[in-house]
């Protein structure tokens, strides 16, 4: 009996060393998981919807969305699961990429997504190079297209849709319920058109968006091109010529030119493009495709500068009746010595204890550069850095990867984490802003800051 139990000893003993030297002690692995996030398996040149994934894991609004989109679904017993498979297979991967809490799976498999994107239509080949840009198009086209198949609820004070008629049948007009909102990242571009001679401008335009892809500006002098520079080149004015002014044709109406009456009027329009309604998500593409003069795409590779805070309010639309109001406008400054002091918390995590940003003018490059103290408290607008998604490679192969904030605590004061990640498909480690700031960014994803005491009306 004792030869039995010391047999039993040394198996267990073996065993157990075995998985000491397979996975080491298990208190190091829940220390080196801390912190993380897993893993996507590669499944054939799948390394672009990975780090769309990554990044769309690190954006806290757009989760919530999910839930609450997948949660009213599911409330709907007459929708079939082949209708709710795209949002619910997003939600589930990207719940447990933004988990606080370790998983025991380091790495996941993101299959059941692409069987949700084959019913919409959509197939990936194992031989081509595809794009991170278009398959975030593709994943909020076809949630737009999942919420517009959603069961229309009349409201209870649509008398007239709740009443039956003579013939016992109810109006075909129901009101839709009130949780149907668009995604985070919809958001609305304005463009208006002015006669130079007269400045009358027309009525203002509005198109919807999902993203902003923005062009890169020709280098100047051998200077770095910034996002600023990007944003600015996208809004421009453009000049139109040969344009029928209806208020110059009136107020000219009758006027004889070489002996014949003019019957309209063309003169020269400026078309001016902002920013209408921002979205609580924003993604910006930076649009790194060029044509040689032989016809042939090229990747441009230059990097375009970016700030973990980006500022808006010079590129919004406002509009005659649009309304700001703060509880408090005062600024709190920052000296250079608490900006250089490591311990001083302030800077890293963005607002202060009361709510209110801290207002921050450097004057020394290195030093902006070094922390990226671009913003002001006095920003409507203020937008963080979440994810930035980047593209190793050219235009016929390559690699994508990204840079993106850890989860934040559950109980935290704010949903952003100051601790960055770099991710490639399975690989996972520890990364510095300032890593993720010197990146050739590729798509980059923002999350509207929240202002307590700031009501903005859109």
């Amino acid at each position: 009996m004792m030869k039995n139990w010391g047999v039993i000893g040394g198996i267990a003993a073996a065993m157990a060393a075995g998985v000491y030297v397979l996975w080491g002690p298990i208190s190091d692995r829940k220390k080196k998981r801390k912190g993380m996030v897993p893993g996507l398996l590669n499944l054939g040149n799948t390394c672009f919807m990975n780090s769309l994934l990554q990044g769309l894991a690190a954006c806290p609004s757009f989760i919530r969305w999910l839930e609450d989109f997948t949660s009213e679904s599911s409330v709907h017993p007459e929708r079939t699961e082949r209708e709710t498979h795209l949002s619910s297979s997003l939600m589930q991967l990207l719940k447990a990429l933004s988990s606080h809490d370790p998983r025991e799976d380091d790495v996941l498999d993101a299959g059941g997504l692409l069987e949700a994107l084959r019913l919409y239509r959509w197939h990936i080949s194992s031989f081509e190079e595809q794009d991170a840009h278009e398959l975030f198009h593709v994943l909020t086209s076809s949630l737009e297209e999942e919420r517009e198949h959603q069961p229309r609820v009349a409201h209870l004070f649509d008398m007239q849709t709740l009443e039956v008629n003579t013939n016992g049948r109810c109006p075909l007009h129901p009101i839709p319920s009130l949780w149907r909102t668009r995604h985070p990242f919809h958001g609305r571009l304005t463009s208006y058109m002015a006669c130079k001679r007269c400045e009358r401008q027309n009525p203002v335009h509005y198109d919807s968006f999902d993203s902003l892809s923005l062009p890169i500006p020709s280098v100047q002098w051998s200077r770095p091109v910034t996002l600023d520079q990007c944003l600015q080149h996208f809004i421009s004015s453009e000049t139109i010529k040969e344009v029928e002014c209806e208020n110059c044709t009136e107020q000219q109406a009758g006027e004889l030119v070489n002996g014949e009456v003019l019957e309209s009027q063309r003169t020269t329009f400026v078309k001016q493009l902002k920013l209408g309604k921002l979205p609580q998500c924003l993604c910006i593409h930076l649009q790194r495709l060029t044509w040689s003069k032989e016809g042939t795409p090229i990747k441009r590779q230059e990097h375009v500068q970016f700030t973990e805070y980006l500022s808006l309010d010079r590129y919004k639309h406002c509009t005659a009746g649009q309304n700001l109001q703060s509880t408090s406008r005062t600024n709190r400054p920052i000296s250079a010595k608490a900006a250089r002091d490591p311990k001083d918390k302030t800077i890293a995590n963005g607002p202060l204890s009361n709510g209110s940003f801290p207002s921050i003018f450097l004057h020394s490059p290195g030093l902006s550069s070094q922390l990226n103290l671009t913003y002001d408290y006095s920003s409507v607008y203020l937008f963080r850095l979440t994810a930035v998604l980047v593209h190793h490679g050219d235009m016929h192969s390559g690699h994508f990867v990204t840079y993106r904030r850890s989860p934040a605590a559950p109980c935290g004061a704010s949903p952003f984490s100051s601790q960055w990640l770099w991710v490639s498909d399975d690989s996972v480690r520890k990364a510095s802003l300032q890593e993720a700031l010197s990146s050739s960014a590729y798509l980059l994803f923002y999350e509207r800051v929240q202002r307590p005491g700031l009501r903005v009306e859109e």
